[in-house]
């Protein structure tokens, strides 16, 4: 696995950010809920730019979204979908290079780098950023930024 172990401290930008969310395990409702997204893009982007492909989560309560970042807020968004101002902030960035199957063992392995450097964290969503686009990108130089809320 391709995941870098020391952590950048960057700064995400407030986002306009139209979601599917799940509660549940995520193994059961990150696939879901992306299935779902991917099938109303079309209908997003007839009115919308989207800007790029981001999931948010929170682990203690296990609620996970999937979802685009736009250009500016929302024009005529399909129906079941979601919309919030995502206020951004500071942020630890590491960089998982290679297939999304490898996100599960390189989000705990990254979290356990957490725990190990007894690294606090705000209450405040992780996010997955897809840097670049999985339809054109060969699976093993897929970039994913995994970021967790720094104090």
């Amino acid at each position: 696995m391709n995941l870098t172990e020391t952590p950048e401290i960057v700064t995400w930008p407030e986002t306009h950010y139209v979601f599917l969310e799940k509660i549940g395990p995520f193994q059961n409702t990150a696939s879901a809920a992306w299935g779902a997204l991917h099938k109303s893009v079309p209908a997003i982007s007839e009115h919308n730019k989207i800007t790029g492909y981001t999931s948010l989560y929170k682990v203690g309560p296990k609620i996970y979204r999937a979802g685009v970042s736009l250009a500016a807020a929302p024009q005529q968004l399909p129906e079941g979908l979601a919309y919030e101002k995502f206020k951004g902030g500071k942020y630890m960035k590491f960089v998982l290079t290679g297939s999304y199957s490898n996100l599960p063992q390189a989000s705990g392995r990254v979290f356990q780098i957490v725990a190990e450097k007894k690294i606090q964290l705000r209450d405040d969503y992780c996010i997955e950023n897809y840097a670049n686009d999985p339809r054109v990108t060969p699976e093993d130089k897929l970039v994913t930024e995994i970021l967790l809320p720094a104090i």
